[in-house]
């Protein structure tokens, strides 16, 4: 009985269809990571600059700046008290009072504070803060959301999505400091994310 194999050009085609299975496979991790990425900038960190910018419009304030405004100075000054948001429910309470929602957390049981970021190389529990911080790059105090251990490739997925370039010492949105180095030794970049898995960062409010 003879024995037939396969030829090169069956081969050929196998090795082909089974490459363009992997790629697919490979192109929708990638677009299922963009689609979260983009879910924790506009569901949760674009929402409170979107809640922050209302509140001012609504009232002449500024949010978190003095205790009628959900800070915990007894005077207000134009900046906010430096207030971590997932420990705090005066900014919440104070957003609820005049008719605006606060962001949403995807942690339950967490007012809006605290959101679970999953990266490619590692996965955190990120924390914001109303804080007035110092530009090392501009030599200004401005109010920004601080976001504290948010994995790196997100960080970088987000700086593109906000400012429409990756650079961590410009724009609204950056690293902090907006002075420490990155890859190539200087503040343009951002660290290899594989192996600083975690960083710092924030939005111009």
């Amino acid at each position: 009985m003879q024995r037939r194999g396969f030829t090169l050009v069956e081969l050929s085609i196998v090795l082909i269809i089974i490459g363009l299975i992997i790629g697919a496979v490979i192109k929708g991790k990638d677009l299922i990571r963009s689609a979260e990425e983009k879910k924790v900038y506009n569901n949760w960190i674009k929402a409170w600059q979107i809640a922050y910018n209302t509140y001012q419009d609504k009232t002449g304030y500024v949010l978190g700046d003095g205790t009628a405004n959900g800070g915990t100075a007894a005077t207000y000054d134009g900046y906010v008290d430096n207030i971590r948001l997932d420990t705090t429910t005066t900014v919440q309470t104070r957003l609820k009072q005049v008719g605006i929602d606060v962001p949403e957390s995807n942690i339950p049981g967490v007012n809006g504070g605290a959101y679970n970021v999953k990266g490619k190389y590692a996965s955190n529990r990120v924390i914001v803060y109303l804080y007035r911080l110092y530009s090392q790059t501009e030599r200004t105090t401005k109010n920004r959301l601080y976001i504290v251990s948010m994995p790196t490739d997100v960080a970088i997925a987000i700086d593109k999505i906000v400012d429409g370039q990756v650079d961590p010492s410009s724009g609204a949105f950056r690293r902090y400091p907006d002075n420490a180095t990155g890859t190539d030794g200087t503040s343009k970049t951002w660290p290899d994310a594989q192996t600083t898995k975690f960083i710092n960062c924030s939005l111009e409010l």
